[in-house]
């Protein structure tokens, strides 16, 4: 990613991160590409996917049974979301870039728009992270307080306990208001981005009736409006809470920089670095289940390199940091991630940090 006039030029860290990778990549004898590990992986987060869908619809008849299903889906959109929506929008899960768009694309069918996600997320995010102002991810308010920069109101004392209740509407939300509120201002936050328009807009709008079909439709020509609300509401909110809760351990902790607009200019990488911090690198089934995002840091000095190697590529990163005093957070356990979020919920609530 080419840095914006916010930074400084590359320099002597970001060479040497890029030489050493390159290296690392070379001796392996593995591009950065995906490898069969993420074909197995696509395969079976679509048949966890089709398995909780169908299980729900057309077998489920009592409500435990219900809720576990819902559950199960809502887990399995996530998990789309972080293996192979995530990826392929980054270019990073094939290296043809039309199947990178199929998988990209993935997102309108799960309820989101890839069009307006790419600008969010892979524009916006991608070169400002936690930058207040450029990146909306941090725009909470007036509900919450995610950086210093933020205004403090008389409410925000409280919220490191309600802020869990806002993030288990973030699904419902972005797939209802947001993605249509930012298409028709053409905005994402503060800033303005182009409204789809022809093949964009038909898709956007084609994916939204598709997802509203296989989410509400389909379940409620076969059973009563309550039970389909209920269960659709346990998915999204197990989705929610997984995909909100995952973004804010990875930017929204102790230590992390959240700099203003009117912040110190840096050079690119150690913006990247600064601005995150990896967690549960010991577990297995956690990184496997997130796509590789508890290596946050690497994934934003690296975002094409399908997470399958980000793991390998985290000894690297943090030895070139230590190296060039750069600041390289680490969280061991996903448990002492939440905490050092509360805790950074509940100091930017108190005090005008």
């Amino acid at each position: 990613m080419r840095p914006s006039t916010r930074y400084l030029a590359h320099g002597d860290f970001h060479a040497a991160l890029h030489r050493r990778v390159e290296e690392h990549f070379a001796r392996s004898g593995v591009g950065p590409g995906p490898t069969p590990e993420m074909w197995r992986k696509t395969l079976i987060i679509v048949a966890w996917f089709a398995a909780s869908y169908g299980l729900l619809v057309f077998w489920a008849s009592g409500p435990w049974q219900a809720l576990a299903c819902s559950v199960s889906l809502g887990l399995a959109v996530a998990g789309i979301g972080f293996n192979i929506q995530h990826d392929g929008g980054h270019g990073g899960y094939s290296a043809r870039r039309g199947l990178n768009t199929a998988m990209a694309i993935g997102l309108d069918l799960i309820g989101g728009s890839s069009y307006v996600w790419r600008w969010k997320h892979n524009i916006f995010h991608h070169s400002h992270p936690n930058v207040d102002g450029l990146d909306a991810d941090v725009n909470v308010q007036p509900f919450c307080r995610l950086t210093p920069s933020q205004r403090r109101r008389w409410g925000h004392r409280f919220q490191h306990v309600y802020a869990w209740l806002l993030y288990s509407l973030m699904a419902v939300k972005w797939q209802f208001i947001d993605d249509f509120k930012d298409v028709i201002t053409g905005r994402i936050g503060s800033q303005r981005f182009p409204r789809p328009r022809g093949l964009d807009l038909l898709w956007l709008l084609a994916g939204k009736a598709v997802f509203l079909g296989w989410a509400l439709g389909l379940p409620l020509l076969l059973h009563p409006v309550r039970s389909v609300l209920l269960c659709h509401a346990a998915a999204s909110i197990t989705l929610s809470l997984v995909l909100s809760v995952t973004f804010q351990l990875a930017h929204a902790v102790e230590g992390a920089s959240a700099p203003g607009l009117d912040g110190a200019r840096t050079e690119w990488a150690a913006h990247q670095v600064r601005t995150a911090a990896d967690f549960a690198p010991g577990s297995a089934a956690l990184t496997w289940y997130l796509g590789g995002l508890n290596y946050q840091v690497e994934h934003h000095l690296f975002p094409r390199v399908c997470h399958v190697h980000l793991k390998a590529l985290a000894p690297i990163v943090q030895a070139t940091c230590a190296e060039h005093g750069v600041p390289y957070r680490v969280h061991p356990t996903a448990r002492a991630a939440l905490a050092s979020h509360a805790r950074w919920l509940h100091r930017l609530g108190t005090e005008h940090a």
